[in-house]
């Protein structure tokens, strides 16, 4: 090892890691060059190609790739959100989408395996939405009390968007006036960092620590942001993944994972942050030089160079187009020139008039736009048309532009569901259950019946329709087929619940049938037959006389 590598060594070893792995490369590459290529050392792999001669670009694990990165993407992530509109409105349209007011609660415990009956199980379906109700739509559910539940799932899942990452404490805080003491603490990811302790210690990385298994036990955060201007001291907390004794969860870590091992999440930026950081200034630069050219700019231009230039003064003046200046002003002199509305100056011999034409707007900046916010939706898996909220093509390319953005959203609000709704609901079930708000008999006996009694739900915004009759004729042929529920057409086409439109619906028709009308859409009443004001004997003798009809008939 060379004096330089010693001393790269001793000052940051991480560095000097990757310059032996360079070497290494460069030296492999060297001898692959000597092979004959073959398989995909022909095509990808090759490195004899004037087009891949260059491309060698490092493999290293998740920490060297991602963690290494991750203060400079998130804080490059945040400047675009905040300073730049086309990075802003992709996050908030992801969010909206995904999102909206808030995943709500279908709680879709197991009857039959818990042994209630159906009288039993609508007691408890609205014991639950009651007391779930009293909790989720108050602040009292988040520890800084300012959101509701539904509020916080918007916050966590942009802080996600933004930042990679997102964690979610749970502590208990008991509070006067509040039925629940569980508490949501929403903590940004730069406050999950590797305490100062533990600069030798392997198990921890980016304030993740896991076990010899390599599975996650605990994270450490810090009691305010890195770059915060507060003038405390900040101190390291280790926050258990689950209580030791109970078994409860303490922390829900929200992160895409992309790769095997991967213990921190990337912004969903990070693959365009080029892209949309070079197009936000190309678009300030159109914007400038477009207002520049709003401005009618003259230079006066004289045939006689030797003549020196006067010293000119505007004197803005307003006048009909196509006439001179009038007014009570007095006559201008030599030196000034007056600008208005189609004035008219009279130049001195010798003296022209040069316009400035700077040629904006440029027609090629929209097509240029447009070309690169496809590539940008591409990765963020938004199709352009929602990018700009703008749908110009046909119906048909529309609704596929929606239907292909509507899969990324439902995937997005599967994983949010799993990994904080749920979660924090199974919380919330197990104080409602302990002290008693909620009856589920053998819920601490058996891990089982425990899972059965929390199963649930969560339904989010409706898809959205462009041709309202098209798509709701398309939900009663489902329906009529057997290819689809009331209850899922509900969700899907107005997010709303079907059994609690079945009970509305109800009462409309009573109300409409009480002030003798027919509410539209409802089925017309059953018609009762009058009896027959004719006296039994004329029945009897027509039934008899059609039995002998019969009789004949047969004979």
């Amino acid at each position: 090892m060379s004096i330089i590598d010693r001393a790269i060594t001793a000052i940051s070893p991480s560095w000097a890691a990757k310059r032996e792995y360079a070497k290494a490369q460069k030296a492999y590459a060297q001898k692959i060059q000597q092979v004959v290529n073959q398989g995909y050392g022909s095509h990808g792999a090759s490195t004899t190609k004037k087009s891949m001669r260059t491309f060698n670009p490092l493999a290293g694990d998740t920490k060297s790739d991602i963690e290494e990165n991750l203060d400079l993407l998130r804080s490059r992530s945040r400047d675009l959100y905040m300073g730049g509109a086309l990075a802003n409105g992709a996050l908030k349209g992801i969010r909206t989408n995904t999102v909206g007011q808030g995943l709500k609660l279908k709680p879709n415990f197991d009857a039959e395996y818990l042994g209630l009956t159906t009288e039993q199980a609508a007691r408890l379906r609205k014991q639950i939405f009651t007391e779930w109700s009293m909790w989720a739509e108050s602040t009292n559910c988040d520890a800084n009390g300012m959101n509701n539940f539904y509020e916080l799932q918007q916050l966590a899942f942009l802080s996600m968007l933004q930042s990679g990452d997102v964690f979610a404490l749970l502590p208990d805080i008991p509070r006067k006036f509040s039925a629940y003491d569980l508490r949501i603490r929403l903590v940004e990811a730069d406050r999950c960092s590797n305490p100062t302790s533990s600069l030798r210690n392997d198990k921890i990385s980016s304030g993740v620590e896991v076990d010899d298994d390599g599975m996650i036990v605990a994270y450490h955060f810090t009691s305010k942001h890195p770059f915060s201007l507060s003038t405390q001291p900040n101190k390291w907390t280790r926050v258990e993944v689950r209580g030791e004794q109970s078994g409860r969860v303490n922390v829900l870590h929200l992160l895409d994972i992309e790769r095997p091992d991967q213990r921190r999440g990337v912004p969903i930026l990070a693959p365009v942050i080029e892209a949309l950081k070079q197009l936000e200034r190309f678009t300030e630069a159109e914007l400038t030089a477009a207002v520049i050219g709003a401005m009618f700019t003259v230079f006066i231009t004289r045939k006689s160079p030797d003549t020196q230039l006067k010293d000119f003064s505007l004197d803005i003046q307003q006048g009909p187009p196509g006439a001179t200046v009038p007014g009570p002003s007095p006559p201008l002199s030599d030196n000034e020139l007056a600008m208005g509305p189609g004035a008219v100056n009279i130049l001195e011999e010798g003296e022209d008039i040069f316009i400035a034409n700077p040629g904006r707007p440029n027609p090629q900046f929209d097509p240029f736009i447009v070309a690169i916010l496809r590539q940008v939706g591409s990765s963020l898996e938004v199709p352009y048309e929602l990018l700009i909220k703008h749908f110009s093509s046909s119906y048909s390319a529309s609704r596929g532009a929606l239907l292909e953005a509507w899969k990324m959203f439902k995937m997005r609000r599967a994983w949010l569901a799993s990994r904080f709704c749920q979660p924090a609901y199974v919380e919330w079930f197990t104080e409602a259950v302990a002290k008693g708000r909620i009856d589920a008999p053998g819920y601490f006996a058996d891990p089982a019946i425990a899972a059965a009694y929390t199963r649930a739900e969560w339904h989010g915004p409706s898809f959205g329709m462009l041709d309202p009759v098209k798509e709701v004729n398309a939900a009663v042929t489902r329906m009529e087929n057997g290819l689809s529920t009331g209850q899922r057409e509900a969700a899907e086409l107005t997010g709303t619940e079907y059994e609690e439109n079945v009970k509305q619906r109800a009462l409309e028709s009573r109300m409409w049938s009480d002030n003798g009308m027919t509410l539209p859409g409802s089925p017309a009443p059953v018609q009762t037959a009058e009896p027959d004001s004719t006296d039994d004997t004329e029945d009897d003798s027509a039934m008899e006389g059609g039995e002998n009809n019969n009789a004949q008939n047969q004979d």
